[in-house]
């Protein structure tokens, strides 16, 4: 089973024999050195528990699809081989990845789910989010969840070549501390705002196409959250090479 797959003790790259829909009862919690290639099938996580990536490094999920997750009950979970632990219960996130570093997230639809889409917390660094379908959700992806979290300063965050598309809100993504490195993504549908964050993050947006929606109070691309003008306008943020859209400013 996945399961099995995800929690040896090894170096494992998982391939699916044939397409499947895999409903988790609980959250799908992955060891260390795994690959989820769905490459040849179409695997759908759906309607059941998220998958977890926490305190574990070089992890790739590759070419699945993910969507209307729900918070998984708890209770005793097998995350490796030789250990299972007592989990409360699980948000509903897409992927959360946590504590984890070297984590590959490419082509994988995320749509609907209870909680965020991805979320990257508490000192993840070295992650990269690439060539991602993004649809029907609010709250995106979230990079840093605590204002008091300072260890997120460590968070280096690539997110590239992704389409951020239909229903979508805010937070593509909302970022706190760390450095985020936005680059030619496609964003063609938000409500709220693109790109927003808090805590003197860095955030270098690179090759972007910002297509604002036709809301006028949603024009702007950004948010910055709990800061005056005279705090954030001394963070970096910068701008190289984006195209804004029915009149979106520029960062």
């Amino acid at each position: 089973t996945l399961r099995w797959g995800v929690i040896q003790d090894r170096p494992l790259w998982i391939i699916f024999g044939k397409s499947m829909v895999i409903r988790l009862k609980q959250e799908l919690i992955i060891n260390n050195d795994k690959t989820i290639d769905g490459r040849g099938a179409n695997v759908q996580i759906a309607g059941g528990a998220q998958l977890t990536v926490q305190f574990v490094h070089n992890v790739i999920i590759h070419g699945i699809h993910i969507h209307d997750i729900k918070p998984g009950e708890g209770g005793l979970i097998r995350d490796s081989e030789k250990h299972s632990g007592i989990r409360t219960r699980s948000d509903g996130d897409g992927i959360s990845i946590i504590g984890s570093s070297n984590i590959w997230i490419d082509h994988v639809s995320l749509a609907r789910c209870s909680d965020g889409l991805i979320d990257v917390i508490l000192g993840s660094t070295a992650i990269t989010i690439s060539n991602c379908h993004l649809t029907e959700h609010d709250d995106v992806m979230l990079l840093g969840a605590s204002d008091t979290y300072t260890q997120d300063e460590i968070m280096q965050v690539t997110v590239a070549f992704n389409h951020f598309g239909r229903g979508l809100v805010q937070r593509m993504p909302r970022c706190r501390y760390g450095f985020v490195h936005v680059v030619n993504n496609d964003y063609t549908h938000w409500i709220m705002y693109a790109v927003g964050g808090s805590q003197h993050p860095t955030i270098i947006s690179q090759g972007n196409r910002y297509i604002a929606p036709h809301i006028e109070a949603a024009k702007e691309v950004t948010k910055r959250d709990y800061a005056e003008p005279a705090e954030w306008s001394k963070w970096t943020w910068k701008s190289q090479g984006d195209l804004f859209c029915q009149w979106s400013p520029p960062l």
